[in-house]
């Protein structure tokens, strides 16, 4: 189990569970306290659709705002999926698109990512072109590793065991992929960085009947020599740590181009 010990992420004291009512207008999720039945609203910095996670009655995790001047005192962590995973309830759902930036860099100061031990200095929000990159890696011992650039993907859609990405067409991160392969094409190293928030995902590929132009973009990018590491998180209540590698779905992993190429 993922304690507060064992979290990458713990979640600060004060986290509540309620029910989740439904989602208003974008950036607010509408909850209720299951003891009192007060409303009870949580900020969601979560654009996506939330495919198959916003059913009214679902366990809603909530961690309290560290800024007391906020106008949504609360922000939404996680949603539980229906009837849990395998038999045990709830199962948690990691929506904090946030947490994926943070656990990467966790996990990097931890060097539990076996790309990134190499690297001495790791900088977030990289500007790059005209993007915006979520990290950059860079060799400050003077050992010649190239400049790695990562960005990171919060999944939370799992289709028949396979977790895809993404849940809502995505202009944003078939801007990404373009901007990544560009830079592989250049001499540095690239990555995507897919962090799945949930415990059913077994592979990953892209969400191809959500969004076939982001397949298409990340097939080139695989081809160009972008790399893909698919991380399933452990979410709980006490907060969120790397559990398992995955694999790619067969016929995406087949796109990937060889390290030593």
């Amino acid at each position: 189990m993922c304690d507060a010990v064992q979290a990458l992420l713990p979640f600060p004291p004060g986290c509540r569970v309620t029910r989740l009512v439904g989602r208003e207008k974008r950036f607010t999720a509408v909850t209720v306290d299951p003891d009192t039945g007060a409303e009870v609203r949580a900020h969601t910095n979560n654009t996506g659709s939330m495919l198959g996670l916003l059913r009214p009655g679902a366990a809603a995790l909530l961690s309290p705002a560290a800024n007391p001047d906020r106008v949504l005192k609360w922000t939404l962590e996680a949603l539980a999926l229906p009837g849990g995973h395998r038999g045990r309830h709830p199962a948690w759902v990691g929506v904090n698109t946030l947490t994926p930036n943070r656990l990467l860099a966790a996990a990097w100061r931890a060097g539990l990512l076996p790309e990134t031990r190499a690297y001495a200095q790791m900088t977030p929000e990289a500007k790059t072109g005209a993007s915006r990159l979520d990290a950059r890696f860079d060799d400050a011992q003077g050992g010649g590793l190239p400049t790695l650039f990562v960005e990171c993907k919060n999944v939370t859609l799992v289709e028949d065991d396979q977790a895809q990405f993404p849940d809502a067409a995505s202009e944003r991160g078939r801007k990404h992929l373009d901007e990544l392969t560009r830079l592989v094409r250049q001499g540095c190293r690239a990555a995507l960085f897919f962090l799945v928030q949930r415990p059913d995902g077994q592979c990953f590929a892209p969400a191809e009947t959500v969004d076939p132009d982001y397949a298409a973009g990340l097939a080139t990018a695989l081809h160009a020599g972008v790399e893909a590491w698919v991380w399933r998180a452990r979410v709980t209540p006490a907060g969120i740590a790397l559990a398992a590698r995955l694999p790619l779905a067969p016929a995406w992993a087949a796109c990937e181009r060889p390290r030593s190429a």
